[in-house]
């Protein structure tokens, strides 16, 4: 997966005439807080060097986590169609890039970060997107996020990890007041990530939520640590990319976990089997690790006599539903 073009062109913009040295410096040292989950009280993208760092590095695969996670909530709720969205923890857009390359009626949104740098560069950067009005806004995500109204469309992403326990809870809570139609959170797809959507998971079907996607149900998760749910995107790297993080390869796989969680008025497809690991083949043969929507998880061997439902099992990919 690639950025959009004009969000590609306006990073490119952004980066230019940056000394590679300065760059892979900042790129480590953010690396570094990310992996050891550092909570100093200091945030991440706290000066130009770490936001552009994270330009660099970190948006081509937030986006693709996103966006990926965006589709997953269209194959199900396919008649939903956001005219407004509030992004909370916004940082340099990666959202409102996504959600207006996945829905074309987006026309408000309202984006909240607390990083003045990494702000200013997302107001820089969605003043290239599609969208026609577009509000920055600082937040305190610990205040509880006052006067703010409904939207079609609520999004955290990347945000749950770096708060505090106790904040998380009212946090979701707040977001979940001010959804009108969809609400969904994106985390990295760790153990850790995986337990931070569970929690949430177990909240929001409290409140009367419906889950959208990835479970096919609402029961209890039928997977077991050291197990864990986790879908994975490519992402490809551009030559500055690979330069910053020291690397050759011209591609890297995001691993991501997300939840999408809808209102009553929100129609939703019947469930189906959701793939949740990558595919394994042979000749006649396909076997999947399917999210079944009773609630069990099981690795299915589906061959050739299972007609149709072997030609879908084929095309069906990690994250995918399986639909014949």
């Amino acid at each position: 997966m690639e950025l959009p073009h004009a969000l590609r062109q306006a990073v490119d913009r952004a980066l230019d005439g940056i000394a590679l040295a300065d760059l892979a410096q900042a790129a480590a040292l953010l690396s570094r807080r990310y992996r050891a989950e550092i909570r100093d009280g200091r945030l991440h993208l706290n000066d130009d060097a770490a936001a552009l760092a994270y330009l660099a590095t970190r948006l081509p695969a937030t986006f693709a986590a996103i966006r990926a996670s965006m589709a997953a909530v269209a194959g199900r709720a396919s008649d939903f169609a956001p005219r407004s969205l509030l992004d909370i923890g916004a940082g340099p857009g990666s959202a409102i890039w996504a959600a207006g390359d996945c829905w074309d009626g987006l026309q408000d949104a309202l984006m909240i970060e607390a990083s003045p740098a990494i702000r200013r560069w997302g107001e820089r950067l969605s003043a290239e997107a599609a969208v026609a009005q577009i509000r920055w806004q600082a937040g305190d995500l610990s205040e509880g996020l006052p006067d703010l109204s409904p939207r079609d469309l609520v999004t955290l992403c990347y945000v749950l990890d770096e708060l505090a326990p106790a904040t998380r809870g009212k946090l979701i809570d707040r977001l979940w007041a001010l959804t009108g139609g969809i609400l969904l959170i994106v985390e990295p797809g760790t153990p850790a990530g995986w337990q931070l959507i569970l929690d949430a998971r177990r909240r929001l079907i409290a409140a009367g939520g419906r889950i959208v996607a990835p479970c096919p149900h609402a029961e209890a998760c039928p997977l077991a640590a050291p197990d864990w749910c986790h879908f994975a995107r490519r992402v490809a790297r551009s030559r500055l990319h690979r330069q910053a993080k020291g690397a050759e390869v011209p591609w890297e796989d995001e691993k991501f976990i997300y939840l999408a969680v809808a209102r009553p008025a929100v129609k939703l497809t019947e469930p189906a089997p959701r793939v949740i690991a990558p595919p394994r083949g042979g000749s006649g043969r396909v076997s999947l690790k399917l999210c079944q929507p009773h609630g069990e998880a099981a690795e299915t061997l589906i061959t050739k006599r299972d007609g149709a439902l072997f030609k879908a099992a084929r095309r069906a990919d990690w994250g995918d539903l399986l639909k014949p």
